[in-house]
């Protein structure tokens, strides 16, 4: 009886039209898919981080194509929010860029926050609506709030929004985030007739549903889906041994 009890619950506290499991975000790679049990999960939220600040970029061309891949209906958004300093120190976002990711440039709200904790609110407002499939907050250095982060995951779970966090460098802050990833840019395939595919070296540093692990992965524009990179990767030459030569 106290089961079902807790169960009627949790089933008025949820919004409704909200199923009970709001499912996954595939990546496309089965052996991606299988550690994180099916997909990152929706109704979560997900922490991504620049391997060092030069790999920025490429961590948030990760996270966009995360957020493309998270959209069920034509008819949501995306909302990215940035701090001002984020913006001041690395540019606004490019729309025609983002389109390779599936992110279309009329779908997506960008929003500027003065401060941590404003970014931190508006995420939390953003989750909250319906009409939004994915919310990405870029963030600059330095430790987040616990009790916000908190309420960032409690809000994604509630109406089973995909929330994803940019970070400029890796973290080692508790945080209630569902899995946390740490990318940096890895050498494209060469092609011929201009740039490569983007590529991405990923590591799962944290993983709720199973274990952690890292691979190469590219991002395949035609599908719309990653994969697991197939070209061999440069590796650093011997160190040629050169002994001092003998004074005369």
């Amino acid at each position: 009886m106290i089961d079902e009890l807790r169960q009627r619950l949790q089933a008025l506290q949820r919004p409704p039209g909200l199923d009970d499991d709001p499912g996954v975000v595939p990546l496309g790679i089965a052996a991606v898919d299988r550690v994180l049990g099916g997909g990152l999960a929706r109704g979560a939220l997900h922490e991504i981080a620049a391997a060092d600040e030069s790999h920025l970029p490429t961590a948030a061309g990760f996270a966009a194509a995360v957020a493309g891949r998270a959209t069920p209906s034509s008819r949501q958004c995306f909302v990215w929010i940035a701090e001002d300093m984020a913006l001041a120190e690395s540019g606004a976002l490019h729309g025609p860029g983002l389109d390779p990711f599936g992110i279309a440039p009329e779908r997506l709200v960008t929003v500027a926050a003065a401060h941590r904790r404003d970014l931190l609110w508006a995420m939390e407002e953003a989750l909250r609506c319906r009409a939004v499939a994915a919310v990405i907050g870029e963030v600059r250095g330095g430790t987040l709030d616990g009790v916000a982060v908190r309420r960032l995951s409690l809000a994604a779970a509630e109406s089973g929004a995909l929330a994803l966090l940019l970070r400029t460098a890796p973290a080692d802050d508790a945080s209630t985030a569902a899995s946390r990833w740490v990318i940096g840019a890895a050498p494209s395939a060469p092609n011929p007739y201009g740039l490569g595919a983007s590529c991405f070296a990923a590591q799962l540093k944290r993983n709720r549903r199973g274990p952690t692990s890292s691979w190469i992965i590219e991002w395949s524009e035609g599908d719309g889906r990653f994969i697991l990179a197939t070209h061999a990767q440069p590796v650093a030459q011997p160190v040629l041994h050169r002994p001092h030569r003998k004074s005369a």
